[in-house]
């Protein structure tokens, strides 16, 4: 376990993706001290590593938090899993490795409808080459020296190549870069492997700075709740070995533990809906309606066709 200290520069809750990112980047000045905690294990199962096993990964009680949705009315109440990575790397370390930045004009209604004009897709496209090393090379709209590793992935099963061609007969284009210059159509979805391992965000960017003095990583520890004195986050509290313990942040704490535990924690340290934290006994440090609301995921559900042969 990594030596705690009483103050940093930075806490950053959460390696996940983003966190991963946040404490390579933090850490690249050395006068900067940066605690990164994440609530789950390190990334060295072999089942992480294996391309193959993501299933595995993804329906583990240890690297999966493991949240069940509702019961949904129109699926005969049936609940739905909704699974989010805990362990280094977070979900990308037990997801299906789909490399997918999205559609361009989702990126440019975004900023218009937000005001935020470099969130437009034009803006976000540099640092989209950035961050990648494409299989097939620099482009216009990929990138080749980047620190996640993407490759363009090639039929695997001769039923690929059927679905190809069909697509196409209907009418449909066959998109041979669906991160290129178009979006629309059918085709095959990168994926991030390095050398036939996965790629994660941890594996990208976490791995090859962890030897940083001035990076502590602590794994297994949860945060209960951000420390807030006068409206501003001081640090957090961590749960260490069923113990609580107070780490300050002398300039940033920054959550970055997912679209569901980020929001959790700012209703438990009082920031959210007023009504809500009043329902739960929790002080409202700050009135904020939209918080743990609004969330709009992609749900992949296998959906299983039974036939029946009726024979008259």
């Amino acid at each position: 376990m990594a030596s705690l200290k009483n103050t940093y520069d930075y806490i950053v809750v959460g390696a996940g993706s983003a966190g991963c990112v946040l404490a390579n980047r933090l850490s690249e000045d050395p006068e900067n001290s940066v605690l990164l905690v994440e609530a789950g294990p390190a990334d060295s199962s072999v089942f992480l590593k294996m391309p193959s096993a993501f299933a595995h990964a993804m329906n583990s009680w240890k690297y999966d938090w493991n949240y069940i949705g509702d019961p949904e009315p129109y699926l005969e109440n049936r609940q739905l899993s909704c699974p989010r990575g805990r362990v280094l790397g977070g979900s990308s370390s037990i997801n299906a490795m789909c490399f997918v930045r999205g559609h361009r004009l989702d990126f440019d209604c975004w900023a218009k409808a937000t005001g935020f004009k470099y969130w437009a897709y034009n803006d976000c496209l540099p640092y989209f080459k950035k961050l990648e090393t494409f299989s097939g090379g620099a482009s216009e709209f990929r990138g080749g020296s980047g620190p996640v590793s993407v490759i363009a992935p090639q039929f695997s099963n001769i039923l690929c190549d059927v679905f190809a061609r069909a697509s196409s007969e209907v009418g449909y284009p066959w998109n041979p870069d669906t991160n290129g210059v178009q979006q629309e159509g059918f085709g095959l979805m990168d994926q991030m492997i390095r050398d036939g391992t996965r790629e994660s965000g941890s594996t990208a960017y976490l791995k090859p700075v962890r030897q940083r003095n001035n990076l502590t990583i602590m794994c297994g520890s949860s945060v209960t709740k951000v420390s807030m004195q006068n409206k501003c986050a001081r640090g957090v509290e961590l749960r260490i070995n069923g113990s609580i313990r107070l780490i300050r942040a002398a300039r940033e704490t920054i959550l970055c533990a997912g679209s569901i535990n980020s929001p959790k924690l700012l209703m438990l340290s009082g920031i959210g809906p007023a009504q809500h934290l009043n329902q739960l006994g929790i002080e409202v440090i700050q009135n904020l309606s939209g918080v743990g609301r609004n969330l709009q995921d992609h749900r992949n559900v296998n959906v299983k066709y039974e036939q029946y042969i009726i024979h008259i």
